[in-house]
């Protein structure tokens, strides 16, 4: 299992964050981008958050949580980010933008929410290469994690032998849930308990024990 850590709520700058991240065990970096519309919360503009990026080493792992996905996959993608996650609740051609960020040699992932129905992304797993599973509600960081995601996830457990996707979970996972979830997933996002700890690498080993 790997570990992406967000630095959306973090005690510290942003940029502090994203050093201390890089510097650490960290298998990625995961980028919350929101852009006001979707989910009614905005937390950076496109030229602050390509500027915090640019110096970055780690892989990194873009979660678009926008309504206009193609304009915000042309912005990442001279990141060369290994993955860019979008929302199946984007108002958008869903499959055009999976092979939009596969032009860029980029890989694909679809992230649902809690209160969405999981068959709507049954017809693109084959397309995808990865599945965020939203734990908590998105739009702000440290909330509760969602008991209800271990069901999603074992369901899609049975659905990946299928096919070729990777299971990522975002949201509320610390030392005291992971242990409920993760023999159902290949890459955990963890952004409090790694970025309010004192010491990044800890945090990572105690969830990757």
């Amino acid at each position: 299992m790997k570990v992406s850590v967000s630095f959306l709520k973090t005690p510290i700058g942003k940029e502090e964050t994203i050093k201390k991240i890089n510097e650490s065990i960290a298998d990625y970096i995961h980028v919350d981008f929101m852009d006001g519309k979707l989910f009614g919360e905005k937390n950076f503009e496109k030229e602050e958050i390509i500027k915090l990026l640019e110096p970055n080493k780690k892989p990194l792992d873009i979660h678009l949580m926008t309504e206009e996905i193609e304009e915000y996959i042309n912005l990442f993608a001279n990141l060369q980010p290994e993955f860019i996650t979008f929302h199946i609740e984007a108002n958008c051609d869903t499959l055009e933008m999976i092979k939009k960020i596969k032009q860029n040699h980029i890989k694909a992932g679809l992230a649902i929410n809690p209160n969405t129905d999981l068959n709507k992304i049954l017809p693109f797993l084959s397309e995808v290469d990865l599945v965020l599973v939203m734990s908590v509600m998105p739009g702000k960081g440290g909330q509760a994690f969602l008991s209800g995601t271990k069901d999603r996830l074992k369901e899609l457990k049975q659905l990946q032998a299928k096919n070729s996707f990777l299971i990522n979970v975002d949201g509320g996972i610390n030392n005291l849930t992971i242990p409920e979830i993760k023999i159902d997933t290949d890459i955990i996002v963890s952004g409090s308990f790694i970025c309010y700890s004192k010491h990044y690498n800890d945090a990572i080993q105690t969830l990757k024990k």
